[in-house]
């Protein structure tokens, strides 16, 4: 059975059909508009036009987007595309494309995807981290997406930053209105913040690793702080939820080493004589909304 998936991005909307052995045969991407109601209108357009070149109709769909819904209201919230809270997005896409849309995290379909078929294929349990602007996660076991009484599972990205060291505390400003949230120290724009702190210098966290690669030892003295921290973050989860595999994506999962530095990172600080959890690059990439969205429908 095909099935149909679609990453709502705050820059771009992806869709794509993806058949039972995960080939994907067709996809599109369109840039996303602003405003709610024009987001929902190109989705319902690219769905269409998606469709029509596979020759189908009304195939069932997923969607990956930021933010949860409220399980009470069913409304949207903790979203960074500020239009979608407060929203009952799952009703509104389902009205617009006229089928049940099933909707998950984007974070908790980039797990799906590769717990299914990517980097955390045949594991038990797989915990799946974003490093990008952000920090999220999500969790699957035995195949199924864990969710939560919240709808907010694997959200350690708004944990705060264990065993913290001099310096650490309070930690920097979080949007969420607390200090020293994981996504404070461990993003894309964290990294590039302690950085300049630290050196004066405003880089981007490419242009860091760019100048770490060149031999710059402040650069290379910014990478290590980096990844000392999230090995203590990665080491909490270890400790809570124990899983089998942690797949690292997003921008951030591309620096050079991180994941064999990251089991060496997390190991002192994992209540275990013999630290077994492997920490691996994703497979699919970017493509794993839109995958894992899919797959929100199973086999």
């Amino acid at each position: 059975m095909a099935r149909l998936g679609i990453d709502l991005g705050g820059t771009k909307i992806e869709a794509a059909i993806v058949e039972d052995d995960g080939a994907i045969h067709v996809r599109q991407r369109i840039p996303t508009p602003p405003g709610y109601q024009a987001k929902l209108e190109a989705i319902a357009a690219l769905v269409q036009s998606v469709e029509s070149r596979r020759g189908v109709h009304g195939l069932p769909a997923g969607l990956a987007h930021p933010g949860s819904h409220n399980p009470r209201t069913g409304l949207m919230r903790n979203a960074n595309s500020t239009a979608l809270n407060g929203q009952a997005l799952d009703r509104d896409v389902s009205a617009a494309l006229g089928r049940e849309v099933r909707c998950a995290n984007d974070a908790n379909c980039f797990a799906l995807s590769e717990a299914r078929d990517g980097a955390g294929a045949g594991a038990h349990s797989v915990f799946g981290v974003i490093l990008g602007t952000g920090v999220g996660g999500g969790l699957v076991i035995g195949g199924e997406l864990i969710t939560g009484a919240h709808g907010n599972a694997g959200e350690w990205g708004h944990t705060a930053l264990p065993w913290p060291e001099a310096g650490e505390i309070p930690g920097p400003p979080c949007f969420c209105g607390l200090n020293g949230c994981v996504e404070t120290w461990c993003s894309g724009p964290a990294l590039a913040a302690d950085h300049r702190r630290v050196t004066g210098q405003t880089l981007t966290a490419d242009a860091i690793a760019a100048a770490a690669s060149a031999g710059d030892e402040p650069a290379r003295a910014t990478l290590d702080r980096h990844a000392a921290r999230l090995g203590r973050a990665l080491a909490s989860v270890v400790n809570i939820v124990d899983p089998e595999v942690i797949v690292l994506g997003g921008g951030l999962s591309n620096l050079t080493g991180l994941p064999e530095r990251l089991e060496t990172a997390l190991a002192p600080w994992t209540f275990t004589d013999e630290p077994l959890t492997r920490i691996v690059r994703n497979t699919h990439g970017d493509s794993s909304g839109v995958r894992g969205a899919a797959w929100l429908w199973p086999a």
